[in-house]
């Protein structure tokens, strides 16, 4: 594991990253997705791509790169874009997972690996919504600290400041930076994936004019049973 420091907009960011196969010259770059971090995107994609140097980051807030403030993802994606400059990364290919994808979209990368991405928005079950009105609600008459009552377990653990990041980036409309990428874009899905569904894979393939498609068995965490699959792929399709 290394460490390297990145200004941005008057902000200094840590950010923890590992690199396999790190004298070779085209970069295959790994971005995880909310509330994970690099050591899953090594785990299943480090035995392959053994043409590639494999660049994986924990992005702010997550894993060991630490975060004091309210980010978007453009945001993040202005910090992992400066972060590869500084390791002078060709981002031959980027790949993101679930929220992870959004920023790679933003990067715009020669070729766009998505897997399971967030971006489409869903209809949330009617207990999420009644949770989100009933906050809201709350929060008009001044009793924001009840509130955290009715957050989830896992977004309870967030810092304010990455609990304000969570709701700049849950419910995001990522259609136009889909329809804007006009690269080699392409996009493997988990047909059993609760998070993002498979109709929203299907959508993000359709507005992104030159990609492929593939599904999987499996969740939102698909890649890990499937990387040597997706990554023959990827080595077939990249431009």
């Amino acid at each position: 594991m290394a460490q390297k420091s990145i200004n941005i907009d008057n902000k200094k960011f840590d950010i923890s990253y590992d690199l396999v196969n790190p004298s070779l010259k085209n970069d295959f770059v790994v971005l995880h997705g909310w509330g994970s971090n690099k050591e899953i995107m090594k785990q299943a994609f480090s035995p392959y791509l053994k043409d590639f140097r494999h660049i994986y980051i924990d992005m702010p807030g997550f894993g060991k790169s630490s975060n004091d403030y309210v980010l978007t993802t453009s945001d993040y994606a202005k910090i992992v874009d400066a972060f590869l400059k500084e390791l002078n990364s060709n981002k031959k290919i980027i790949a993101g997972h679930s929220f992870g994808g959004k920023v790679a979209t933003l990067i715009n990368p020669d070729n766009l690996v998505l897997l399971s991405t967030a971006g489409i928005l869903e209809e949330k079950p009617l207990d999420v919504k009644l949770k989100i009105k009933f906050s809201k609600i709350l929060n008009a008459l001044g009793l924001k600290g009840i509130t955290k009552a009715f957050r989830s377990k896992d977004v309870n653990q967030m810092s304010e400041s990455m609990y304000s990041t969570f709701k700049n980036v849950v419910d995001e409309d990522f259609t136009n930076s889909f329809k804007s990428y006009k690269k080699n874009g392409m996009i493997f899905w988990g047909e059993e994936d609760k998070a993002t569904t498979l109709p929203s894979g299907e959508k993000i393939h359709s507005l992104i004019q030159n990609s492929s498609f593939n599904s999987y068995k499996g969740d939102h965490y698909f890649f890990l049973k499937h990387a040597n699959d997706i990554s023959q792929k990827i080595e077939n399709g990249i431009i």
